[in-house]
């Protein structure tokens, strides 16, 4: 038998097996969905990659950590090589819905063709908004 700390690591390790499986999951079905949304989005482009960036006036982590990021990915990349569509979330909230947007910031990459590539969840930094625009580009 297993002694009780030994079998709380597998039990813990298990779980968040799970739990991680289920984040995957739950993102690849939520890009799935929205492979014909983009077509409704008025201000994409084809032709060149985008970021939809869900945001709202009072969120606090949008103004102090998305938005710069997405600052500095558009001046890293350069003129016209990414688009970035900001709504608000309270503004369009059915849009919001549309996309499956629970909170905010919430980021998808579309590729040239606009198909959602990547959904990101909460701030997230330029590195990884430029490894994922590199993917995609």
């Amino acid at each position: 038998m297993l002694p009780d700390a030994l079998f709380r690591v597998f039990l813990s390790v298990g779980l968040l097996l799970v739990g991680l499986g289920t984040y995957r999951a739950i993102n690849m079905l939520l890009l799935y969905k929205n492979r014909s949304q983009s077509a409704r989005l008025e201000r994409f482009k084809k032709g060149t990659p985008a970021i939809l960036y869900f945001t709202t006036p009072d969120c606090a982590p949008c103004k102090t950590v998305q938005r710069p990021a997405i600052n500095s990915l558009q001046g890293k990349l350069g003129e016209g090589r990414l688009q970035v569509i900001e709504v608000n979330a309270y503004d369009q909230p059915e849009l919001a819905k549309t996309w499956g947007v629970m909170s905010v910031p919430t980021t998808f990459i579309l590729d040239s063709q606009g198909t959602p590539r990547h959904v990101n969840h909460g701030a997230t930094p330029a590195s990884k908004l430029f490894e994922q625009i590199s993917l995609v580009h």
